[in-house]
């Protein structure tokens, strides 16, 4: 088979052994009220089509907007709707939906009898509500919703009105770019010296064009509808980011965005007000202004100085909480503590009180009652996180350390505190006779067992109440219904068992669960293949895993030599210990989906898929300071502990992944011999194109040059000698990846006569959506393994 240059090439489909996995129906999208008394059911497509990509877009400020519907252009399209008494109910679809259904943003409202959800049409955005007792769904407003910032609407405490954002009556019609004649050039400066070391970001506002339709597109004016679809005027045009409701339903905190825009930050780092106002639209308190933020310190723990992150206090009327920086900012200035965490009341003219110094960067607050909370706090350079229990309500009572852990240690993942609904319909911990409740994955060497513990505030000591147990299945919590009654939900699944949903009391001796949903099995083409989790150690004793795959019917006493595809992704570690736990299970659903290469199973390959790609620096030593080195040393052990089974032919082994794992894969391919062919996904290959740090990677190009250009494959394009198939979206919005990556990439291999394909897929982004581009890459790879591994 030859593969050349090829100009006008249309979408391809693969082999039908891949075909008949791709184009399957999707098990709906469930939603749960508290008690789990009624289940609703989403539907959705697979994919989109490259129709639907191709509908005009502009990308402004970080965000990509469809400017004639108003709504993201990247937004996941829900079809149907169905709801079921969780308990023993039939599942009937609801009525009075539109035709040809594009559903978006659904949320319950807080006495969770209704669903309040978006239709996009031709035009633009709709309101539609569904009683779920009824089953009835019906259309509240015309298509002038602005959904260009997310959800455009939010319920009122009563259930029956919401806040909605509309397209300002007074918008203008935007400037198209291609009709503009330039009054002059664009300038950017920074005449005051002050350091602005930012990651590349992509969609950013390059021109006073840009910033014109930005406003015009974001600007917004709030009505208060009602469920008979009654339109109260609450607040003129504003850039509203963001809106939320205090437990009580009596104020309404919006934060605004404001000018000066930027050319160097996303739209989330733009100034902005947040304002307290009340229900009838009438503004109580300017709470804080936020000025433009371009000059973060560097390092990942850095933060913007003043307040941030501002909530609700979810067991209080109307409570502020928020958190400061003590270090200005900046993870390099030595403090003892790097945070701080204030409240204050409501109407927000009394001293602000604190809560808390964190040691840490704060990360969350749990909320419990008046004298009881829990907040955690992180720092990536270490991987630590801990909790502590705190009196927020007296800040001289010293805060109790929960844990101090590791959070890459997943063996020793305590895992998170069960919340409950309280009286104001807000998530609060719950506490049962002096106990917290606590419900983790359970990761060991054997794989997962979910569990439940109690623990006892008074010394943390724990009780376990329930495990799952089961050797043959993988049993998950799915949602803790009630657990004074041992009430749950869970999700039970096996290799070839499509996962479904169960009741289970935890505290009954009967060990049987009651089934709640019965989803059928998409992909029984693929019963019979054969799944084991293997380990294996690397050289210098990191210990490694990989999920191997083997064709249905394959003899594995006869041990036919096999091509092999291993896919992976490196990840930077901190410690030895936690770089070699295995996070997969032997149970879990073999789930063929367009990032994996699980569909080759079905074509006579071994596949190794999540093997195990750690990059470990302990101490002072940085991970990436032997990327090369470690990244061949876990590719040679995986090729290794698959050979020594004797299922594979050695010398057909394909290498791949995805972003990340398309620049391992790159440079797997330029730094070893190991590999008979590489494919290469939406990856970024000159590190110099991001000088300000990359994955987790801290420092700039000037401090690390050496580090920039031997991780680089583009520095290295002179050592490919392997064939290497390069796939990228042409508009890939994620920082770092510019689709001129693979581009520049190709052109460099081209020019030094490697085996090389770039294919390009229009309209898409770092994921790919539309099902032509996803069939069509299954089509180049297949034929790429084929020629050079077959």
């Amino acid at each position: 088979m030859s593969i050349e240059n090829q100009t006008d090439l249309a979408y391809q489909k693969p082999p039908q052994e891949i075909l008949d996995l791709v184009d399957v129906s999707l098990a709906p999208m469930i939603r749960l009220d508290s008690n789990a008394e009624n289940m609703i059911l989403i539907y959705r497509d697979s994919y989109k089509s490259i129709r639907e990509l191709s509908e005009k877009e502009l990308r402004l400020g970080g965000l990509r907007i469809n400017p004639k519907t108003n709504i993201s252009s990247r937004v996941v399209y829900y079809k149907n709707i169905s709801v079921q008494k969780t308990k023993g109910g039939k599942e009937y679809i609801v009525n009075g939906l539109p035709e040809n259904p594009r559903l978006s943003h659904f949320v319950l409202s807080p006495d969770e009898k209704k669903m309040a959800f978006n239709n996009t049409i031709e035009t633009g955005v709709e309101l539609w509500v569904l009683d779920i007792l009824s089953g009835n769904v019906k259309k509240i407003t015309t298509a002038h919703l602005n959904a260009n910032m997310g959800t455009p609407f939010i319920w009122e405490k009563d259930s029956e009105h919401l806040i909605v954002k509309f397209i300002p009556s007074d918008k203008k019609e935007l400037i198209e770019s291609e009709n503009f004649v330039p009054k002059g050039p664009t300038i950017s400066e920074n005449s005051e010296g002050k350091k602005a070391q930012n990651r590349t970001y992509q969609d950013l506002l390059r021109n006073p064009n840009d910033e014109t339709n930005f406003e015009q597109l974001v600007r917004s004016e709030l009505y208060r509808v009602s469920l008979n679809g009654e339109k109260t005027f609450w607040k003129k045009n504003g850039m509203y980011k963001s809106i939320s409701i205090s437990p009580n339903g009596e104020l309404i905190k919006i934060s605004e965005i404001k000018r000066p825009f930027s050319y160097l930050v996303p739209y989330n780092r733009f100034p902005f007000t947040v304002n307290i106002y009340g229900t009838n639209g009438e503004k109580i308190k300017n709470f804080v202004n936020i000025p433009l933020t371009e000059d973060i310190p560097k390092g990942f723990m850095a933060v913007r100085k003043g307040i941030r992150d501002i909530a609700w206090r979810s067991d209080k009327p109307a409570t502020l909480y928020w958190s400061e920086a003590l270090d200005g900012g900046d993870p390099a200035i030595e403090v003892e503590h790097r945070d701080e965490i204030f409240q204050q009341d409501f109407p927000f003219d009394q001293k602000k009180q604190s809560i808390i110094k964190t040691k840490n960067r704060f990360y969350s607050l749990d909320w419990g009652k008046d004298d009881l909370a829990i907040v955690y706090d992180y720092w990536w350079n270490t991987r630590n996180i801990k909790a502590y229990l705190i009196d927020p309500s007296d800040n001289k009572t010293a805060p109790r350390i929960i844990y101090d852990r590791n959070y890459q240690d997943k063996y020793n993942d305590p895992g998170d505190f069960i919340r409950t609904k309280n009286k104001y319909g807000k998530n609060i911990l719950e506490i049962v006779d002096g106990c917290l409740f606590m419900s983790g994955a359970g990761y060991s060497e054997k794989g997962k067992n979910p569990f439940i513990d109690k623990m006892m505030l008074e010394d943390f000591s724990k009780e376990r109440v329930w495990e799952a147990g089961q050797h043959d299945k993988l049993e998950e919590v799915a949602k803790v219904i009630n657990i004074k009654k041992g009430e749950i939900i869970t999700r039970i699944e096996s290799s070839e068992e499509y996962p479904n949903y169960h009741f289970r009391n935890i505290y009954q001796k009967e060990k049987n669960t009651t089934p709640l949903t019965s989803f059928a099995n998409p992909f029984k083409n693929m019963e019979g293949v054969y799944k084991e989790i293997i380990k294996y150690e690397r050289p210098d004793g990191v210990e490694l895993s990989g999920t191997l795959y083997l064709p249905p019917n394959y003899d594995r006493v006869k041990k036919e030599k096999l091509p092999m595809i291993l896919w992976a992704y490196p990840k930077e570690f901190k410690d030895k210990g936690s770089a070699g736990q295995i996070g997969n299970d032997p149970n879990e659903f073999i789930y063929p989906f367009y990032g994996s290469p699980i569909y080759w199973v079905m074509r006579g390959y071994a596949i190794l898929d999540d093997a195990s790609f750690p990059i470990v620096g302990e101490n002072e030593k940085e991970p990436n300071d032997s990327f090369i080195s470690q990244l061949v040393a876990n590719a040679k052990a995986a090729i290794d502990a698959v050979d020594g089974l004797g299922f594979i032919d050695r010398n057909r082994v394909a290498v791949g992944g995805h972003s990340y794992g398309a620049f391992m894969t790159a440079n797997l391919l330029s730094h070893s011999d190991l590999f008979a062919a590489g494919i290469a996904r939406s990856g970024a290959y000159n590190r110099t194109l991001t000088p300000f740090g990359f994955q987790s990677e801290e420092r700039n190009y000037w401090e690390a040059p050496e580090i920039y250009y031997s991780m680089s494959p583009f520095m290295n394009a002179d050592k490919m000698k392997t064939p290497l198939l390069l796939i990228h979206g042409e508009a890939d919005n994620n920082s770092g990846t510019y689709p001129m990556q693979s581009e520049r990439y190709f052109n460099a291999l081209k020019g030094l006569g490697a085996t090389v394909r770039l294919v390009m897929l229009p309209k898409e982004s770092h994921g790919y959506a539309a099902k032509e581009s996803i069939l069509h890459i299954l089509w180049e790879q297949d034929r790429w393994l084929e020629k050079y591994l077959k």
